[in-house]
């Protein structure tokens, strides 16, 4: 047994319980969505949210399982009653609680149609040109960044 599961014994004995969100049907999917500078939906009830998760591509409904899940550079769609709302994310966190309320803090979020697919691929070859050449091993690692979110932003916008 490690050092953090002995403490946290000697702390407070927790049961692991999973189940399903239990207070959704009323109010339908609650989302909260937000980068460092704006809040872009406060409390709204969507129909859906569509993420991209480190651990893979997922849609979650109002009584979705209760969960973390890191976001990758991807997109977060919004289904609402009048359309859909897709955005690019750089990265963050996306927590569905039992009361079927969504939260998504991002890094940064932009509306799809803002980026230019001219534009993205102008860059994404200019990154990849520093990843292999960069001057200095921080230039290179953060050129690789770089390519891995216009990557991921390319395949979104060819996506569309």
């Amino acid at each position: 047994m490690n050092f953090l599961a002995r403490t946290a014994r000697a702390v407070r004995p927790v049961r692991m319980v999973r189940s399903y969100a239990t207070e959704a049907a009323a109010t339908g999917l609650r989302l909260t969505f937000a980068v460092p500078h704006q809040t872009i939906y406060k409390d709204v009830s969507v129909t859906q949210v569509n993420i991209a998760a480190v651990s893979g591509d997922m849609g979650i409904l109002a009584s979705h399982v209760p969960s973390i899940e890191q976001l990758r550079p991807g997109l977060v769609e919004v289904l609402e009653a009048t359309g859909s709302k897709k955005f690019f994310v750089s990265g963050g966190f996306a927590t569905m609680n039992p009361d079927s309320s969504l939260n998504i803090n991002a890094i940064e979020a932009f509306p799809v149609e803002d980026f230019s697919s001219e534009a993205v691929r102008h860059n994404l070859a200019e990154a990849q040109r520093l990843s292999n050449s960069g001057a200095t091993e921080e230039e290179r690692i953060a050129a690789k960044i770089e390519v891995e979110v216009l990557e991921s932003l390319q395949a979104t916008l060819n996506a569309k």
